[in-house]
């Protein structure tokens, strides 16, 4: 990789990562306070509708923002396309779930879901007018725009919220938190970003781009469905509390493993697609991504496994207790996110959606019957059978990777193994070594982490990993 494009992934990943952070960072603690401010089963009944909006978010983007990303040659025609036909497909998404909330709200048997969800629907609206200005950010590596309005939203939305949750508001604290997050959030992109649609909607522009993005709006639907298919079974045949537990423990473990997957691919995607056409130096960057990418997201889903029970205890107390069980066994699942996120977003760098396509098809056909099976085993069962789905998953997308620059689950697990040792070591040594020293949990959770950090970086520093040593020369060079 040259110095110029290695100095832009450096900065993109910084910056990216300060966006992703410091947001979730904020509503990690906004979540944490209204948590202990509000039931278990609130949350179950905003989780219920998690699909439905995820799915909209898919098909507003329908694969033009990675369309646009990719195609160098992009015009203000093609960015006029794609927003026009996003504001057009959001209001078609918008009113068709005004129309199909009092059925979701027989199938789950809650009355309330229709006017919740025709409420919290209005977001998709708000989503659809910023896909072209996010675009266009990504492009340009600036992801410090991007952060300056996510924090913004994320800040005022979040004291809306915890104001409301004070006043005994319940679910529509939550819901009325999203919408402000998602509104401010839009609006502050259109500030920032300068943009503004400048050409008409092009039929010529849009077959081109959607012949590259159709797959990949498969693909996204498909994964979106897959994704919350948890949801919608633990929604239907469990509690609105147990859906709680279970989407509190899903969004402490996506905390770290899905804002590092969002940087990583954010970041990669663009730098990979500028060197598409050099094999060895694309397999060559390909590969440190994977290792530098497994050194800093193993430790982290790892050691929060390790330290899920006393952790949940303290921040959300005794009342959410299963969910720490829940945590302890999905973060094993999550830890192979970005590892699949790399290996995808190699297949689109090479313009190849429709193997994308055949690998989510496939994927999800096994997941759901894994599902199947681990039904009866409860929601403890499930959750164990996310982490075969994902190892299972991870086996099939290397397949690709293997044919198109050589380097296949064989070679990707070789440079990650050592990595994975190191993790499942600290995990045993926490777990069975240091949790049962103590009773209180503040001393359990500082005792749990510390260990972790120097037992990892320790071996990692006398063993000598490259990783290690690549990530202290960037911070050396960048000042951190």
């Amino acid at each position: 990789m040259s110095e110029s494009l290695k100095k832009q992934a450096i900065n993109g990943v910084i910056w990216s990562s300060i966006e992703r952070f410091s947001v979730q960072g904020i509503q990690f603690l906004i979540m944490i306070i209204m948590a202990r401010l509000l039931s278990p089963s609130d949350y179950g009944l905003v989780g219920m509708l998690t699909v439905f909006i995820a799915i909209a978010q898919s098909l507003i983007d329908s694969g033009f923002s990675q369309a646009l990303i990719r195609k160098q040659d992009r015009t203000e025609t093609d960015n006029s396309t794609v927003f026009y036909f996003n504001i057009g497909v959001g209001i078609c998404i918008y009113l068709l779930f005004y129309l199909i909330a009092p059925y979701v709200s027989w199938f789950y048997d809650v009355p309330e879901l229709t006017t919740i969800m025709r409420v919290v629907s209005l977001g998709v609206i708000f989503n659809s007018f910023s896909v072209v200005q996010r675009a266009l950010l990504t492009i340009k590596i600036d992801f410090k725009t991007q952060a300056k309005a996510s924090l913004i939203a994320a800040i005022l939305s979040g004291v809306t919220g915890i104001t409301m949750a004070y006043k005994g508001f319940g679910v529509w604290a939550i819901v009325t938190q999203q919408l402000v997050n998602l509104g401010l959030n839009t609006s502050l992109l259109w500030v920032f970003a300068g943009w503004r649609p400048k050409g008409r909607f092009s039929k010529k522009s849009f077959h081109e781009l959607f012949n590259f993005g159709s797959k990949l709006l498969i693909s996204g639907i498909l994964d979106t469905l897959y994704r919350n298919i948890y949801l919608i079974t633990i929604g239907k045949l469990f509690t609105a509390s147990k859906l709680g537990y279970y989407t509190r423990a899903q969004q402490f473990s996506d905390f770290p493993s899905s804002n590092l997957t969002g940087v990583l691919q954010r970041v990669t995607y663009p730098i990979l697609c500028k060197i598409q056409n050099d094999k060895d130096k694309l397999a060559q960057a390909y590969r440190k991504f994977l290792r530098v990418s497994a050194f800093l997201i193993f430790p982290l889903m790892v050691g929060l496994s390790a330290v899920a029970e006393p952790f949940i205890l303290l921040l959300l107390k005794e009342q959410w207790h299963f969910a720490a069980i829940i945590l302890q066994i999905i973060c094993f699942a999550a830890m192979w996110y970005p590892i699949h996120a790399i290996n995808l977003n190699l297949l689109q760098v090479e313009g190849r959606s429709d193997l994308f396509l055949q690998l989510e098809i496939i994927k999800k056909i096994l997941g759901v019957s894994i599902l199947i099976i681990s039904i009866p085993l409860g929601l403890i069962g499930m959750c164990y059978g996310q982490i075969a789905s994902s190892l299972i998953a991870l086996i099939i997308n290397t397949y690709y990777t293997g044919k198109l620059i050589n380097v296949g689950f064989t070679r990707q697990m070789k440079d990650l193994t050592p990595t994975l040792v190191l993790v499942l070591t600290m995990w045993g040594i926490i777990y069975f070594g240091i949790l049962p020293l103590s009773e209180n949990n503040v001393i359990r959770l500082t005792a749990g982490i510390i260990t972790g950090i120097i037992y990892y970086i320790g071996a990692a520093w006398m063993f000598k990993f490259p990783e290690l040593k690549e990530l202290l020369s960037i911070m050396k060079k960048n000042k951190l």
